[in-house]
């Protein structure tokens, strides 16, 4: 399981035991010193062996450049804030659909709408689901009928139990 340090973390503890393993330490005080697994720790020997400390470095990050920068997401972070309304939505509620309309509008960069999911994550957004009322909810009624029905309701029922 990986664990959640950065790139340049992780390279900076395969380095350490790259040392270590070059200066004879054996594979169980190299792993629990630098806190990774045995078999990790006896695969970095076998690259030491074979390219020495480089063979250890962090391998460049594969996949497609990110569309959007770290100022871009920012600027997106702002605009979501601001809320769907004060960007032309009729209601208050942000969708994956309408998070990719601003950002195409905003940044000219199309993205799909279940990819506009994996992008707010990252940004630290979560699903929220908008609390569901009634329209004709009298909210004066209901904290009558809790005050005045509800303790009655509830001690006959505790009283026939």
């Amino acid at each position: 399981m990986r664990t959640k340090h950065s790139r340049r973390e992780l390279e900076v503890r395969r380095q350490i035991a790259g040392r270590m393993l070059l200066q004879r330490y054996s594979v169980s005080e190299v792993a629990s010193a630098v806190g990774a697994s045995e078999p990790s720790v006896r695969r970095w020997r076998i690259a030491v062996r074979k390219g020495g400390l480089k063979a250890l470095r962090a391998k460049p990050q594969r996949g497609k450049r990110p569309q959007l920068d770290a100022a871009q997401h920012q600027e997106l972070v702002e605009l979501l804030l601001a809320g769907p309304r004060a960007a032309g939505f009729a209601n208050d509620l942000w969708t994956c659909p309408r998070v990719a309309h601003v950002i195409e509008r905003q940044f000219g960069v199309r993205y799909h709408p279940s990819h506009v999911w994996k992008l707010l994550r990252n940004l630290g957004w979560s699903c929220q689901k908008p609390e569901q009322r009634a329209r004709e909810r009298d909210e004066e009624a209901i904290r009558g009928w809790r005050k005045r029905d509800w303790p009655r309701i509830k001690k006959e029922h505790q009283t026939k139990s």
